[in-house]
């Protein structure tokens, strides 16, 4: 398909070409054509400049290059086209050369006369497009030397700001990078503990019953080394390693005296006391990354965090990609997140779909029995999704939602207990916004609304709402009476209606058998 126009957008402005000798598009991939496209002597004999329409600045040109990228058709583009493009009729088609599909569709929206190609759909348009970008700056022969490549920086510089410009109370990446890096440590804490475990178990095998932990096993190693120098006078050494516990300090000392390990050399003693460095040193980056977190998750996310956790509430958002994408979840979605293979396994097989995903691991599920733990996830879900729409729409974190969404959480697993009856949602919510107001020091505009209001001759606003209710239940239940009476009345004509037209019918028999 031949090619009349090219729309070439640079950074100094929109310029129009012509295409005055068509490409051959036979032999397009032939080496001979390609070479032509790259050839400036060659390629200026096949285009020529109609028209340029520079930018008034820097944000000028920014936005029309964030308008370019979101396929909006610009006033100021559009104005281009019409100046530079001849009109185009339902008989006469002009063919127009862009380099964005977007912006392909708004242009036929508004010039529907006017045909687009791309570089998706014409190898054609690719390549001469591909020459512009390449000979752009000598074809327009108004630029001087260097103009381009200037704009270009600059314009690259304004755009990629943009496109990283972040708000503090907003960033939720660092959150997502957080909570993965977080993961990647458990497993690695775990798997450096588990070796460290079994090599220094032969030479003191007794320590890894009476210490538990993964991050205090490494320090007490770390402590004691050779278990054959230990002595009364280290005890409050120990003790300080084991949370000031005596007794298990006490027990440490005793199991060195008996232990059935044997002595290690001392090149293996090294390669031990290297990894219990090592681990306690993952251990000690895992608990700052995760104090990191939990403020980090009370800056961008404070009430997703008091209703279901630092953690889970970060895996939430890792999961949806943004707490913006995790506050357009509806509930539904928001309960099952993190179990979609096991969903699609279970539509794939007409089976049971999940009742939870990531939220399982919430200490709310673990609290109720087998029976609630899906009704549950379902109001904790729900929950969940408010807490990241008021975190995400918010101007001003605060965590007394949170709060209040969570006291509503624990009041239903109660009832679902055999408890009292909860709260009302209104009440909750209305006592949330009452505290985070006056936290903020700011009066609530819809107080008046709720008042009651005393009127001129003395009559209160709540009674005359309560007396307008009256008058339309009774309104009601009068149309219900007069329908009811309807009723009957239309099953009498009905009957009288049969019974005229018996009388109809045994009339005609006896007149018949009388003749």
């Amino acid at each position: 398909m031949s090619v009349d126009y090219l729309l070439h957008e640079n950074p100094i402005g929109y310029a129009v070409f012509k295409v005055v000798a068509q490409p051959d598009t036979v032999g397009n991939r032939l080496r001979e054509v390609q070479q032509s496209v790259q050839d400036l002597d060659k390629f200026g004999k096949m285009v020529e400049l109609v028209g340029l329409a520079p930018f008034q600045g820097t944000q000028a040109a920014l936005q029309e290059l964030n308008d370019i990228s979101e396929g909006i058709l610009s006033d100021f583009l559009k104005a281009t086209l019409e100046t530079n493009l001849p009109k185009a009729g339902k008989k006469s088609k002009i063919t127009l050369g862009l380099s964005e599909k977007n912006l392909a569709g708004s242009v036929r929206a508004v010039f529907p006369n006017l045909s687009c190609e791309t570089a998706e759909t014409s190898e054609v348009v690719a390549d001469l497009l591909r020459g512009l970008r390449q000979h752009g700056a000598k074809l327009i022969k108004k630029l001087q030397p260097g103009d381009i490549d200037r704009s270009i920086l600059g314009l690259g510089h304004a755009y990629s700001r943009a496109k990283v410009k972040f708000s503090v109370q907003k960033n939720d990446n660092h959150i997502i990078q957080a909570i993965a890096t977080l993961d990647a440590l458990d497993k690695d804490v775990n798997q450096f503990s588990m070796r460290l475990r079994e090599n220094y178990g032969w030479h003191f095998p007794e320590l890894s019953k009476i210490v538990s932990s993964n991050d205090t096993y490494a320090k007490v190693v770390l402590a004691i080394g050779d278990k054959s120098r230990l002595t009364e006078d280290d005890l409050h050494d120990l003790a300080a390693l084991v949370d000031n516990d005596e007794t298990v300090a006490n027990a440490i000392i005793k199991a060195a005296r008996t232990s059935m390990g044997r002595d290690l050399s001392e090149g293996d003693m090294e390669i031990v006391m290297e990894s219990a460095t090592r681990t306690e040193s993952l251990a000690s980056f895992r608990r700052s990354l995760s104090h990191y977190l939990s403020n980090r998750m009370g800056q961008v996310a404070p009430n997703l965090s008091a209703l279901i956790g630092d953690t889970v509430g970060a895996r939430l958002i890792s999961k949806a990609g943004s707490l913006t994408n995790l506050s357009k979840y509806p509930a539904s979605t928001v309960q099952i997140l993190g179990a979609e293979k096991a969903l699609f396994r279970a539509l794939k097989t007409k089976g049971n779909t999940p009742k939870y995903g990531l939220i399982y691991h919430s200490s709310f599920i673990g609290k109720t029995n087998a029976k609630s733990k899906g009704r549950i996830s379902r109001f904790l879900a729900n929950k969940a999704s408010i807490a990241s729409r008021i975190d995400n729409f918010s101007d001003v974190p605060t965590s007394k939602f949170g709060e209040a969404l969570k006291r509503q959480v624990e009041e239903r697993i109660e009832f679902y207990n055999g408890g009292g009856v909860p709260t009302k949602n209104a009440i909750v919510m209305q006592e949330a916004m009452d505290a985070v107001l006056a936290e903020i020091k700011v009066n609530d505009p819809t107080a008046g609304a709720t008042e009651d209001v005393e009127m001129a001759d003395g009559i209160t606003a709540k009674a005359t709402e309560q007396a307008v209710r009256k008058e339309k239940s009774k309104d009601k239940k009068k149309s219900r009476k007069s329908e009811g009476a309807e009723v009957p009345d239309k099953k009498a004509k009905k009957e009288k209606r049969k019974h005229a037209e018996d009388d109809e019918v045994s009339s005609k028999k006896k007149k018949r058998k009388s003749v």
